[in-house]
């Protein structure tokens, strides 16, 4: 059973924080959020074509925070889908708004249907 203590819990929550505070200032940032910014343009051209309604500049820095990394962990196929998700949706339900958990949910619901993550 997942844990809020678990260390793979705790290092997502920290690479989420530094994405979102990379959106302000790229200083001190860690390897694990040098590795998603290196590739956030062709996360973000997943995000849309699974989300077309929503312009990336349009979208919570903090949900947009949240979608990259879990697109990063889908693209690299060493976590299950469903974990991913899961973690993803629980991060949102903390840190971001009231809606944030179901817009994830939906876009990487989206984006695995699709199977729209690299192959």
């Amino acid at each position: 059973m997942k844990s809020a203590q678990d260390p793979r819990h705790k290092k997502r929550i920290a690479t989420v924080k530094q994405l979102f505070s990379s959106t302000f200032q790229k200083d001190n940032l860690s390897t694990d959020t040098l590795k998603v910014l290196a590739v956030s343009d062709k996360i973000d051209d997943q995000i849309q074509a699974s989300a077309p309604q929503w312009p990336i500049s349009k979208i919570n820095k903090i949900d947009l925070a949240i979608l990259r990394l879990a697109i990063y962990e889908l693209n690299q196929k060493k976590t299950p889908e469903k974990v991913v998700i899961d973690e993803a949706v629980e991060i949102a339900k903390r840190y971001g708004a009231e809606s944030t958990p179901g817009f994830v949910n939906g876009v990487l619901g989206a984006i695995v249907n699709s199977k729209k993550y690299e192959e």
